[in-house]
């Protein structure tokens, strides 16, 4: 192929933007690699740099400012054999900022180009990531108050494989723009380049500026041997081979027949470590084994290990469209700060439910059947009583028997467990 480029679409930069040369650049090393258009492609975001997609015959996605390199990533996972190749401007590094660590950190195969002209060329010449403490933009003072980014020593230090920077009127740019696409990992190759819409206006910024520039920066001329490392798809693709084996899904299967089936809420109103989450489960595989859709809804603190632990399950033949709780069948109060978080609903409560209060619990008045046990006095420790108080609605035949019970804890506990929760629900017998 003689050239890359879209003839439809040709380059419409400003007269002088150094991005025109980048493309002609990037289009020469396209050529020079002998790549194939068809397994090649060209990844952008918003902004003058986001224009690349457009100016190639290879296959292109335009996507939102800064998240270029996401769409990247997945293109690369998905089909090793592309050569992908992401162009972003100094605005949509700093606005992707997070994903360009995360794309160092991966050292997934992709070449970043960063068409760095020192502000947001395509917006009113705003400050960017880049932009020097100096410099005079269409921001005011902003850039004036932070310092420039030095995406290179980022990339370095985040863990990027192979890291130049070089002019974008380089005579070189094409020949270092293909040694990092040849590169097995992530690359970035930063060019700088002139603005001449909006920043050369107010600053002082020719060739031999750009080119002092780079003399007076750390050097990048490309590998990082201290990042190098196995390139993140073939490492991907190798452990998921080697870790291939996942837990089969839970499958419950109905194995008991209802005389009455019908809707049942339930609330457990416990605390962190009381395991009521655990509690919740047992009650939703109690009802899927007998045939009913189940939900539930837990109410935790971020902070785990304190604080209110709330369930909320929704048992019911019918398919569950909204997984709000209307008239509770059965109340478990076996803490005061899950009491606390839910006291509302004692006030609603009808003679038809049933509460079930530990005895050092205190509960809001209400016209609930209200029966108390000890469970201090039974012996059963604390991260035991929402189980225990399953055992005592089994018992009951309220919301679940003692069939479904112990159908459920062999669904959700290995066999010693198992063996540890029937001893907690035999004290109650």
């Amino acid at each position: 192929m003689t050239s890359f480029l879209n003839k439809n679409r040709p380059p419409v930069f400003c007269p002088g933007c150094t991005h025109e040369r980048i493309t002609k650049g990037l289009d020469k090393t396209l050529i020079d690699l002998g790549l194939d258009a068809d397994k090649t492609v060209i990844v952008t975001d918003i902004g003058c740099s986001g224009l690349f997609d457009t100016f190639f015959n290879v296959h292109a996605l335009h996507g939102v400012h800064g998240r270029a390199l996401t769409y990247a990533a997945g293109l690369k996972l998905a089909d090793p054999s592309l050569t992908v190749i992401v162009t972003m401007g100094d605005g949509g590094l700093g606005i992707g900022g997070a994903h360009v660590l995360a794309a160092c950190r991966k050292n997934l195969d992709l070449t970043l180009i960063i068409l760095n002209n020192f502000n947001f060329g395509m917006t009113g010449g705003q400050y960017s990531a880049t932009t020097p403490a100096d410099a005079v933009v269409g921001s005011e003072f902003l850039n004036q108050a932070e310092i420039p980014m030095d995406i290179c020593r980022v990339a370095r230090s985040a863990g990027a494989t192979y890291v130049s920077r070089c002019s974008g009127l380089d005579a070189g740019l094409s020949e270092e723009l293909g040694r990092a696409i040849q590169h097995k990992g992530f690359s970035v190759v930063e060019t700088l380049g002139m603005c001449t819409g909006r920043y050369t206006k107010r600053n002082k910024l020719t060739p031999k500026v750009i080119d002092q520039m780079i003399e007076d920066m750390p050097k990048e001329e490309g590998l990082v041997e201290e990042n190098i490392r196995p390139e993140y798809g073939d490492q991907y693709r190798t452990l998921a081979r080697e870790k291939g084996k996942f837990p089969e899904p839970l499958i419950i299967e109905k194995c008991f027949d209802l005389d009455d089936p019908k809707r049942q809420e339930v609330v457990i109103l416990g605390s962190a470590g009381m395991r009521i989450v655990t509690a919740g489960d047992i009650v939703c595989y109690a009802g899927i084994s007998a045939g009913l859709n189940a939900s539930i809804k837990n109410d935790y603190n971020i902070t785990v290990l304190r604080g209110q632990s709330v369930s909320e399950i929704l048992l019911t033949p019918e398919k569950i469209g909204y997984p709000g709780l209307e008239a509770p069948a059965v109340v478990l109060a076996l803490s005061d700060e899950g009491v606390a978080r839910r006291q509302k609903i004692f006030a609603k409560l009808t003679p038809e439910t049933f509460v079930l209060k530990e005895k050092s619990v205190t509960i809001p008045s209400t016209r609930a059947r209200v029966e108390e046990i000890d469970f201090k006095e039974l012996k059963i420790r604390k991260p035991d009583w929402a189980l225990a108080s399953l055992g005592i609605l089994a018992k009951k035949e309220l919301v679940l028997t003692r069939e479904m019970l112990i159908s459920a804890l062999k669904s959700r506990f290995n066999p010693k467990v198992f063996e540890l929760a029937m001893e907690t629900i035999g004290k109650l017998a």
